[in-house]
């Protein structure tokens, strides 16, 4: 049975494990007929095109886990940040896991999916925003047809969230090969300012598909920081699909860092409804063997008066292959639009590969908005220069790498996570610098 019809069947045994008075019911039936009618996406697809999903489809995947499997602390210590205090909410294999966790309804709800969608306390938050900024495209339909768990966040007006949150997946490989669809629903109200580390992260060499859906909506003067650790291993592909409604005045960014796994797709939206609206997309990628990353990015703006900054580099060696498909759309009511989209990358090996598009469709005549990208090697001057200096080639490169990744580590507004993707990114490239950026 291919994996479409197995989903499609699967949806009607999911059914009979949920309450059917749930104020997502109806929802979750319309997803499974979108998914059912348009299927996984192929190459035909122009989002598609440079990337293929038939090498993550072969396999036979669970729908839901047999089994639950426990894991301590020390065992995955190193996965969390944890050289400072944080809200975390940790799932093993679909599951929530409160012995990893700290959650809290201390003046705000840091919690889950599955209670906001059972207790008749949130149904009000529930009806105004779950799925209501995710596009109806096969894979979002698909999750929301089986959403079930996930990471639940509400911040109240005026509220500082004092601690940055982590919401942390864990796959363990109790399934020979196993499909995963969490569902993050994450509100933020007027005035109020949180920040968020999300992370995949796969223990098994068994396949592992992830197809996570995470709405974020914030509400005027709202202030969101958001960044996505993506270090998994060849045998986890995923696919991220992020939708973001802005409202007045608020500022939001998202920082993605792209250093391992099989494939892995990025789908992030910006949706801006209101004036002086901040969004800010920035990420670093780096992978090599035959990992397989893309970046697919839309900013729609729909009012006047606003900003938005894109910028991602990219680091390719071995086989690897990486995509950028960004897309700016300025409305013609959007005047005094300000928009800036860069994707800059740096081909190490021969057989290496990129594919850029960056795009602007603009109806508007007062913006200013520019766009471009950068194919190329590390520049040989410039390694000449170090080498004149006794700086050894290998450190050399590392040196030009770092400075080519610098810009977007300086707006990382957590200093523990700063020196954490520091570490990594020397490890990436495998040397150790003895320095912070």
């Amino acid at each position: 049975m291919e994996l479409k019809e197995k989903l499609v069947s699967s949806f009607l045994a999911f059914e009979n494990t949920i309450d059917i008075d749930s104020p997502v019911h109806d929802i979750r039936t319309e997803a499974i007929k979108v998914f059912e009618e348009k299927g996984f996406p192929s190459k035909k697809e122009e989002a598609w095109k440079y990337t293929s999903l038939n090498s993550v489809l072969k396999h036979d995947y669970s729908v839901f886990p047999k089994q639950e499997n426990a894991l301590e602390y020390r065992e995955v210590k190193k996965y969390f940040l944890h050289d400072i205090d944080t809200y975390k909410i940790v799932f093993i294999d679909g599951k929530y896991s409160s012995h990893l966790s700290q959650t809290t309804h201390d003046g705000m709800d840091i919690c889950l999916m599955s209670a906001a969608l059972s207790k008749p306390k949130y149904r009000l938050v529930i009806e105004n925003y779950f799925n209501k900024a995710a596009d109806q495209d096969s894979l979002s339909a698909l999750n929301t047809a089986f959403s079930s768990e996930g990471a639940y966040i509400h911040i109240p007006k005026n509220k500082l969230v004092e601690k940055p949150i982590q919401i942390i997946h864990f796959s363990t490989g109790t399934e020979t090969a196993l499909m995963l669809q969490p569902r993050n629903l994450i509100v933020v109200d007027e005035n109020s300012h949180v920040q968020i580390i999300e992370r995949h992260q796969s223990l098994t060499e068994n396949p592992i598909l992830t197809n996570s859906v995470t709405e974020i909506f914030a509400n005027k003067r709202a202030i969101i920081d958001y960044y996505k650790v993506q270090n998994d291993n060849e045998h986890a592909s995923l696919i991220d699909n992020t939708f973001i409604d802005q409202k007045q005045a608020s500022i939001c960014s998202v920082h993605t860092f792209s250093f391992g796994g099989k494939l892995t797709r990025n789908n992030l939206n910006f949706f801006q409804k209101g004036q002086r609206i901040d969004s800010t997309m920035k990420g670093v990628t780096i992978i090599e063997d035959k990992q397989h990353v893309d970046h697919n990015t839309l900013v729609h703006h729909i009012e006047p008066n606003c900003e938005s900054h894109q910028d991602y580099k990219g680091i390719f060696d071995d086989r690897s292959t990486g995509v950028f498909n960004g897309k700016v759309v300025v409305e013609k009511e959007a005047q005094k639009t300000n928009a800036f989209q860069a994707n800059n990358n740096i081909l190490v090996s021969d057989k290496a590969a990129i594919n850029t598009k960056p795009q602007l469709e603009i109806f508007a005549d007062d913006v200013k908005c520019s766009h471009g990208c950068t194919i190329g090697q590390l520049d040989e001057s410039a390694m000449f220069y170090l080498k004149t200096r006794g700086i050894p080639e290998k450190e050399a490169r590392a040196l030009l790498m770092y400075a080519f990744a610098n810009n977007v580590l300086e707006s990382v507004k957590i200093p523990e996570l700063k020196a954490r993707i520091n570490k990594l990114i020397a490890n990436k490239i495998g040397v150790n610098i003895g320095f912070d950026l």
